[in-house]
């Protein structure tokens, strides 16, 4: 008797093979010999046994269908391996994996409103190497209140706003931490030279320092709570978010949440509230965040 296989001595690339094959009964219900085939470009024997090696470990997770010549989610299903949510939704829309795209990929049908704005692949590979290399960068910069600038830059991480991509990074010129838009990257190349201990990631306040945001239902612009409860999965109707202090302003504006003293903001975009108000004690980015700067002023 052949023992049973152990999903943690597969191999990496049989474990790809078969994460997918759970991805495609969980989620569309079917998967056929062929689907792999064309996924991988294996033969048809390899993806028998990558079928066969799935059934052993899962047995209850599919059912040979033979009126179509293909397994289907058997009634007991239960997932073989977790991802997060957002890493599923990007597979439906845009296809499983690492492969060179191509016209249709979606394992359902999807529609992604189009980014606005796109960073230029030759930007982001220079920052990309510059902070696996530890380097600095001379860019050509558009900043919105000087213009078209040249500065030097040390890199560390990259990081949505929700709508762009930045780049964090020690800008030389002002001798701070902050945020630059790739987009906004004319022209960069890699330098040579130390990086003093100064310019690290490990000397960003604003980036090493993690807010604790507190996120409710609005208490005017909201007629069923419950609603929003459901939508942000809250617990006893409050929502817990961690954030880097350096990022927390794009979090609040991205999901339009009133910062105000009072919730006093007025407008149906506005469906969330911070409770925690004194939590952005600190925060530099604050003039992203709704209410918040303008109450300041006040």
């Amino acid at each position: 008797m052949s023992e049973r296989p152990v999903l943690e001595e597969i191999s990496q690339g049989q474990r790809d093979r078969l994460a997918f094959i759970d991805l495609r009964l969980r989620f569309v219900g079917v998967i056929g010999r062929q689907d792999v085939v064309s996924r991988f470009g294996i033969q048809i024997a390899a993806a028998t046994r990558d079928l066969a090696t799935y059934r052993d470990l899962a047995s209850r997770n599919l059912e040979y269908d033979a009126r179509g010549k293909a397994y289907v989610r058997g009634a007991y299903f239960r997932p073989l391996f977790e991802f997060p949510v957002e890493r599923v939704m990007t597979w439906l829309s845009q296809g499983y994996g690492d492969s060179q795209p191509s016209p249709v990929r979606s394992l359902v049908p999807c529609e992604v409103p189009d980014a606005l704005n796109r960073p230029e692949l030759g930007i982001v590979s220079v920052v990309t190497r510059a902070i696996h290399q530890h380097r600095p960068m001379q860019v050509s910069y558009r900043a919105m209140s000087s213009g078209l600038t040249s500065r030097e830059i040390v890199p560390f991480a990259v990081a949505s706003s929700g709508v762009r991509w930045h780049v964090r990074a020690f800008d030389r010129k002002s001798g701070e931490f902050r945020d630059f838009v790739l987009t906004r990257i004319v022209d960069a190349e890699l330098l040579d030279g130390p990086v003093p201990q100064r310019e690290t990631a490990a000397n960003d306040i604003q980036w090493n320092r993690i807010v604790d945001l507190v996120l409710g239902p609005h208490p005017a612009n909201v007629k069923h709570p419950d609603t929003v409860e459901a939508d942000y999965g809250m617990v006893d109707g409050a929502l817990k978010v961690q954030v880097r202090a350096a990022l927390a302003g794009y979090v609040l504006r991205h999901w339009n949440v009133d910062c105000s003293p009072n919730h006093g903001l007025k407008g149906a975009e506005y469906q969330l509230c911070l409770r925690n108000r004194p939590a952005l004690y600190g925060v530099t980015n604050l003039v992203l965040a709704p209410g918040y700067e303008s109450a300041v002023k006040a």
